[in-house]
């Protein structure tokens, strides 16, 4: 019910004019239980958490002579502990340890005369853009079969299905390179070991976020259990995403109900996890899972994420594993910035080759980094992909027998709820729904404007709100493409729907309505992250043809069989050498001579 504030009057030897009332003033209405403990995405409290904390610095000493380099690194290690510090991890192949100290105990640790270098422990970030909504629908589809449904539209532009399904019938070819043999290294925040496209791909996973052998894209703090984004399960899924084993997946109106299926489909996945649940890792992780990787006997490396200065120590590692050309070839993301300048480790040229993304028709996405450093380009615009089982969301509103288009905003709760619709207004503080509101509960309509979404859903929620209805008030944005700002326990279903159609909603004020949210196991993203396992993917299928062949020529051969762009022909900054090419590529490296011959390629 509605509350009211009365001035007192008595004790002051004020009275009211003519004997009447005073006149009543609004005050806000109590927040309903429950509904006030938590915390508006950007707010944060006075002091730094363990996990916001600075991740320390990476340490290079001297190597001893007549000591191994794992006996030189524990006696290294001891010092640092000695001087105050926290050793992270060892790194004996590198001469480094990376750990955490006071600035004093670095102060000190620095007048060693054994310390080479100190460099800071730089953080990472995956390079994935904000994700759009999936299509909308009322519930999946679940799917008994395979098709050539399953072959996005990036797969063709790399003339994936062209080289292992040349007659175009959902079946690989007999013969044909699937990346067969061939281990990749996924390096990112892990994955999600229950989807059906990569469980038959799964050799083994290390994860160097939480120091065990799970690698799931999930964080298990104080008994809650927080999943990522699923940027891991995405990117994995574009390189190796089985043929017909999404089945009993849950996808969106108009994708085959089978799913996906990856550019090199026979390759095998090794998960190293080095990105939390919100997208940030450090330079020792991904030092450490690059080392791992190359252990396991990975061919290739794919790590869509970076970060925009240099690490010596990074390079290094990179330049190890690539050594000289024979070893695992790393192929990572240019960043997202839409600017001149690659990130880090995709700079590290020739270890590492750098990826920018095109649109599905082919042209320069705004956002990818481009440089010199550049090496091949791939899709990264509306990629589907598999994501972590049920994180996408499909919603559906109805009011009576009236169906509504609506779209799902970023981070909502998903369920189902029916209930009276109130009209909140712009949502601006809890009082917005007026005495229509109780505890009870109730579907929000809330208008867009003023203020941010996750405001108003904070406020409508606080009045009881148990569901919520976003109405555009631009008339060429359809439904929009809206966020509630970051994840949030507290969340309810949310949704947002066409001027049009909130013009509509807001006749029925006072009927009940239903608004549906579900999950669905596949999505589009877009980001150089995208693109990054298109080439990681074809680089498996040339390794697969032709086993014998370095990286060095493995790089040389997609670089020489890349689909030169029509705005500015030749190698250039935004393109690089061009689109990857599978079938092309493929031809290349089987008219090269055993062990591929001499570099560079004629």
């Amino acid at each position: 019910m509605k509350r009211w504030l009365w001035l007192g009057l008595g004790l002051s030897g004020l009275v009211a004019c003519g004997g009447k009332d005073p006149e009543p003033i609004d005050v806000l209405p109590q927040a309903c239980p429950g509904t006030t403990d938590f915390r508006l995405p950007g707010q944060t409290s006075s002091s730094l958490t363990a996990a916001e904390a600075p991740d320390g610095v990476l340490i290079t000493f001297k190597p001893k002579v007549a000591a191994s380099a794992v006996a030189a690194t524990a006696d290294f290690a001891a010092a640092v502990e000695r001087e105050g510090g926290t050793v992270k991890r060892r790194f004996p192949s590198l001469n480094m340890v990376s750990a955490r100290l006071s600035p004093e105990a670095l102060a000190a640790l620095q007048k060693n005369p054994d310390v080479l270098s100190v460099e800071p422990n730089r953080r990472v970030h995956a390079m994935g853009l904000p994700t759009p909504p999936p299509l909308v629908s009322w519930q999946g589809v679940f799917s008994t079969q395979g098709s050539v449904g399953e072959y996005t539209e990036g797969l063709k532009m790399v003339q994936a299905p062209q080289l292992w399904d040349a007659n175009n019938d959902g079946v690989l070819d007999t013969g044909a390179p699937t990346g067969e043999g061939v281990k990749v290294c996924v390096i990112d925040s892990g994955w999600d070991s229950k989807h059906p496209e990569l469980k038959a791909a799964f050799l083994k996973g290390w994860d160097f976020v939480d120091d065990d052998e799970d690698p799931s894209d999930q964080s298990l703090k104080q008994g809650v259990l927080t999943v990522g984004g699923g940027h891991g399960t995405h990117v994995s899924a574009t390189i190796l995403a089985q043929l017909g084993t999404g089945s009993g997946g849950r996808v969106a109106p108009g994708q085959d109900p089978n799913g996906v299926v990856g550019v090199a489909p026979g390759a095998s996945l090794l998960v190293a996890r080095v990105l939390d649940v919100k997208g940030g890792g450090s330079t020792d992780d991904v030092i450490a899972a690059v080392e791992w990787c190359r252990a396991e006997g990975a061919r290739v490396a794919s790590l869509s994420l970076g970060a925009p200065d240099t690490s010596a120590k990074e390079q290094l590692a990179f330049e190890k594993a690539y050594d000289n050309g024979n070893g695992m070839l790393s192929v990572a993301a240019s960043g997202n910035d839409g600017k001149r300048g690659i990130s880090y480790p995709a700079a590290y040229n020739p270890a590492v080759m750098a990826v920018g993304a095109v649109d599905l028709a082919g042209e320069y996405a705004s956002f990818s980094q481009y440089g010199q450093e550049l090496s091949l380009v791939g899709p990264g615009v509306n990629v589907l992909s598999a994501t972590v089982l049920g994180a996408a969301s499909l919603s559906g509103v109805e009011a009576g027998s009236t169906p509504f288009v609506s779209s799902p905003l970023s981070f909502t709760a998903q369920g189902r709820y029916t209930g009276r619709l109130v009209d909140c207004g712009l949502g601006t503080d809890r009082a917005s729904c007026g005495p229509a509101a109780t505890c009870d509960g109730f579907v929000a309509y809330v208008d867009r404007g003023d203020i941010f979404f996750e405001e108003k859903a904070h406020h409508v929620i606080e009045a009881g709100a148990r569901a919520i209805i976003i109405g555009n008030n631009v008339g060429d944005d359809g439904e929009g493409n809206f966020t509630l700002g970051a994840a949030n326990a507290h969340w309810v279903p949310t949704v947002s729907v066409s001027l049009a159609s909130a013009t509509a909603l807001k006749a029925m004020v006072g009927q009940n309505v239903t608004v549906d949210i579900s999950g669905v196991d596949y999505q589009r993203e877009s980001g150089t992250s995208m693109a990054t396992p298109h080439v990681s993917g074809v680089a498996a299928l040339v390794m697969s043809a032709r086993p014998d062949l370095s990286a060095g020529h493995i790089r040389a051969v997609l670089e020489k069989t890349g689909l030169d762009d029509k705005t500015t022909p030749g190698v250039d900054e935004k393109y690089g050498h061009g689109l990857v090419q599978a079938v092309k590529a493929v031809e290349l490296a089987r008219s090269l001579p055993t062990g591929g011959g001499p570099l560079p390629l004629p």
